[in-house]
């Protein structure tokens, strides 16, 4: 499972710890226990700052479970399981902050969790296989060494089914605070703020939110477009800064990209990591892992409010916001989401392997998805709307070859049922007859398109009955000094080329008001 590469990668970051931090199992027999044993001493062999002693151990905790503590200081974080996978670097990051590494929070969501007040205790439940659960395990990590009344407990759901099962777990991340249900699926630092802060009237003490000077340009969201937008007009030397939930957005949730013009091929992850590599090339404000709560117009442009509480003015926005998966709107799916309704294959896929799934949708992301699918399952039904599927004709050529792979058109989703609460059924209607129709079925994976989030200008800015923001050929809004650029828009075709693109656009039309308004 390690490596001398990774071992040797260990040891290069753990010269940033100040302090030593240790790892302490918890006690009895289990068939893996060995293996992360094992795991934990070669991790302790590259540092002297990193300490474990298998015979150091806490009663507490499960024989497959250890802790980080620091200077003899419980930080309240524990991996239950062998964090391997997409979750080693969620161990790494874990001891490097521990060890008083600088951590990359946002100083205004850092100060906002040393006021929370109250006793929370996360549990949030992984797979191994999913690239979006290192994003929830590593905030809330980060949140327990921020907070001594904060815990966080990773569960990989593999080595533990009996408490996947207890639980009703379908999907992941599926968080718990305090033994109950908390968020479930892709969530990001600045949806959990968000969802505290809703539960919690009297999360916070009081505090001094954090000050910020005026912008010239401020750029609300971080994927393709905005990272455009951002980089153009810091280019043109203005005061600059980006808000954003995360660098890279819904491009963070892509797997493999072969459309990006001279880059013949990459992923979500890589070109997340490049998009902010050349974001820190020049002077932005970065305000990652926060979100817009409020605008309003003031003398001389804008006030923009953010979730930590942070107040500031700008003289023009970017609305860079993009879209997230559209949802069937059916019976059966809210109530059923993160039990056998998911939005991404690649992160809930692993649960349902030898079982029989359907993919909704006919498009490049359904066909992919069954594609992806038809490793692990049983066997993928892919259900198309229309008569006719919508992907490009090589993946339809793919998927028509694969065995385990059934595409049914013209078929209308009409229901989702549950039992045992758990999905075991999808009724349809055949459009072609108006028959309605079931299957079997273990899970759904939605893939019918995107919504654009444009909830934060509604109301400010005009936008269409599907939500999206109306724009001219110049990104320009009918509110002067708001442009918008990107599938939260009304551009057609929403592609990574296409939002770059348009993001540049906006940068240059934003420089070209201020220039014009100076």
């Amino acid at each position: 499972m390690l490596d001398q590469s990774t071992l040797d990668a260990v040891k290069s970051y753990s010269t940033h710890m100040k302090r030593p931090v240790a790892m302490i199992i918890g006690q009895g027999n289990h068939a893996k226990r060995d293996e992360l044993i094992d795991f934990l001493e070669k991790i302790a062999s590259t540092s002297d700052n990193i300490i474990f002693d298998k015979t150091v151990v806490d009663t507490d905790l499960s024989p497959m479970s250890f802790k980080i503590n620091s200077e003899n200081r419980d930080t309240g974080i524990v991996f239950s399981g062998i964090p391997g996978g997409h979750e080693f670097t969620s161990l790494l990051l874990a001891i490097l902050h521990a060890g008083g590494h600088t951590m990359k929070l946002d100083e205004g969501i850092q100060d906002l969790v040393k006021r929370i007040q109250k006793p929370l205790k996360f549990q949030t439940f992984v797979s191994l296989s999913c690239h979006n659960c290192p994003d929830v395990v590593q905030a809330l990590n980060q949140f327990a060494i921020l907070n001594d009344g904060i815990e966080n407990e990773m569960i990989d759901g593999g080595v533990f089914p009996e408490l996947v099962e207890k639980n009703n777990i379908q999907g992941v991340p599926a968080v718990f605070l305090n033994g109950k249900p908390f968020l479930n699926g892709k969530v990001d630092t600045a949806r959990i703020i968000d969802k505290l802060q809703s539960e919690y009237a009297d999360l916070l003490s009081e505090g001094v939110a954090e000050s910020l000077e005026t912008q010239d340009v401020t750029v609300i969201g971080g994927g393709p477009a905005g990272s455009a937008a951002a980089i153009y007009t810091a280019r043109k030397g203005l005061r600059v800064a980006l808000i954003a939930d995360r660098i890279g957005g819904q491009v963070k949730d892509t797997q493999d990209i072969e459309n990006l013009i001279s880059v013949p091929l990459t992923n979500g992850n890589t070109l997340a990591s490049n998009l902010a590599t050349h974001i820190k090339a020049y002077p932005i404000t970065v305000k990652e892992h926060v979100s817009v709560t409020n605008i309003e117009e003031v003398k001389g442009g804008y006030q923009i409010t953010l979730n930590t509480g942070t107040s500031f003015t700008t003289r023009t926005i970017i609305i860079a916001t993009g879209a997230k998966w559209r949802k069937l709107g059916v019976k059966g799916e809210d109530e059923n989401i993160g039990n056998g309704v998911a939005y991404c294959p690649h992160c809930d896929g692993p649960f349902f392997k030898g079982k029989p799934v359907a993919v909704i949708g006919g498009g490049n992301s359904g066909v992919e998805a069954a594609l992806d699918l038809a490793g692990i399952v049983k066997h993928v039904t892919v259900l198309e709307f229309g008569d006719n599927l919508r992907a490009d004709q090589v993946l339809i050529d793919k998927a028509q070859a694969r065995d385990n792979i059934t595409i049914i058109k013209s078929a209308a989703t009409q229901e989702i049922v549950a039992k045992d609460g758990k999905v075991s059924q999808l009724i349809y209607q055949d459009r072609t007859t108006g028959e309605d129709k079931t299957l079997d079925l273990s899970a759904i994976f939605v893939q019918i398109g995107l919504v654009p989030n444009s909830e934060v200008v509604k109301g400010l800015v005009n936008v269409t009955a599907h939500g999206e923001i109306e724009i001219d050929a110049k990104c320009r809004t009918n509110k002067a000094g708001i442009f918008a650029c990107g599938d939260v828009t009304t551009v057609p075709f929403k592609q990574i080329n296409i939002a770059m693109g348009e993001g540049s656009k906006a940068g240059l039309a934003a420089f070209e008001y201020l220039m014009m308004n100076a």
